[in-house]
């Protein structure tokens, strides 16, 4: 007991180090310094504030700069991105689709709202993302080729995609699951929620998959208030995907004529006017949000029973969410922390539930969880505004002159 109240008392001691005493310290707020006003009153001045306008198609194309994608198709959120990116990519009713049971509860949803049943996989401890090793040992156990591809042998459901997501703004391990989809003819639809400025080996994440997906919630790194996007190399798939969330709408001067049975998911103008403005800041957010990273492993360096979660080797992380990974597995200690963390003002959480905990998951298929276990017994997310960077040096400077 006495060792975990003194854990506890050096955790908060050394969030205060970097974040400073003033509290609450929200777990990840959203920075309006640039553009934005200015963008959004131009929408509320010329009353192009639904789903036509220019910042759309402006958004659309500096996403696509940004990540090296061809195409950007803006959509509402990101859980509606990866519903209609998984239909894109052929996701019929009754099929299995393989992802990580440890991610956000919409990558699973996602798999639902398209008809498909989610099948969970084990992650990797040093990225937090899927494991292509067990996914591929997972694979070749339960997998059988049939006419129309590759069946589940257990279940009799046609396994249809490969699903990854990098959690926190950390890739995944991209060659391996390429790799192992290539194998198996299996297309990776890449949840690339979080991660919008991370790179692997120097390519954008959701660049790799046949289609990736991008987030910009309020807490994401950069936000249009609630938005998302659709990126692919494939011209045909962003035609289709852009019609389908246009409520398969053609094209005429005043006839509705709709061709499909599609969605109304479009990004609305006046959110992507606040989505161009935080773009031409992401750099200076992820410059910072890595400075902050830099700061909780120097002041946790040394700290015994705990550790600082880095980008896997090969890539550079926004650092969307920095964290802490507890040397032992155990949701007691875990918890401690947290309670104390709080207590003192910062907001501190844990990793999501896993997904085949959630009461509509527990009867899902899924392979061996013991690392994705061990991962959820043991990670606590810190506080990762880019802001707090800020904060985090003018503490540091404060204690030097108080040395001093």
């Amino acid at each position: 007991m006495r060792d975990a109240r003194t854990l506890s008392e050096t955790f908060v001691a050394r969030l205060r180090q970097v974040l400073g005493d003033a509290t609450p310290v929200a777990l990840h707020e959203p920075e309006f310094r640039g553009n934005e006003w200015a963008y959004v009153k131009e929408c509320i001045d010329t009353g192009w504030v639904s789903s036509v306008g220019k910042f759309v198609d402006t958004f659309e194309a500096k996403l696509a700069e940004i990540t090296g994608a061809r195409h950007a198709v803006a959509i509402v959120n990101g859980t509606a991105a990866l519903e209609v990116a998984l239909r894109l990519v052929g996701v019929r009713q009754g099929d299995e689709v393989m992802t990580p049971a440890l991610t956000f509860v919409g990558t699973a949803n996602a798999v639902v709202h398209c008809g498909g049943v989610p099948h969970f996989v084990d992650s990797d401890a040093a990225t937090l993302g899927m494991d292509p090793t067990a996914l591929e040992s997972h694979l070749d156990r339960i997998a059988e080729r049939t006419a129309e591809g590759w069946r589940n042998r257990d279940t009799g459901r046609r396994i249809a995609a490969i699903l990854p997501m990098h959690a926190f703004g950390h890739p995944v391990d991209l060659d391996g699951l390429m790799r192992v989809a290539s194998r198996y003819a299996l297309p990776i639809v890449e949840d690339a929620a979080e991660s919008i400025g991370s790179t692997y080996h120097g390519r954008h994440t959701g660049t790799f998959g046949k289609v990736g997906v991008l987030s910009f919630n309020g807490n994401k790194t950069v936000t249009t208030g609630g938005g998302g996007a659709i990126l692919t190399d494939d011209a045909g798939l962003a035609r289709l995907g852009k019609h389908l969330t246009t409520t398969a709408k053609q094209p005429h001067k005043w006839e509705f004529i709709h061709d499909a049975v599609a969605w109304n998911y479009r990004l609305p103008n006046i959110n992507a006017a606040l989505g161009c403005a935080q773009l031409e800041r992401l750099g200076d957010f992820v410059r910072r949000k890595r400075r902050l990273a830099e700061q909780y492993a120097h002041a946790f360096e040394g700290v015994e029973g705990v550790s600082f979660v880095a980008e896997p080797p090969g890539t550079h992380s926004n650092y969307w969410l920095c964290a802490l990974r507890l040397r032992s597995i155990d949701l007691e200690a875990r918890d401690a922390l947290l309670a104390a963390a709080n207590d003192a003002g910062y907001h501190c959480r844990p990793i999501w539930t896993l997904m085949h905990k959630l009461p509509m998951y527990r009867d899902n298929p899924r392979a061996d969880l013991a690392v994705a276990q061990s991962l959820e017994a043991s990670i606590i997310n810190l506080p990762s505004s880019a802001a707090l960077a800020d904060a985090g040096a003018r503490a540091s400077a404060a204690a030097v002159g108080g040395a001093r």
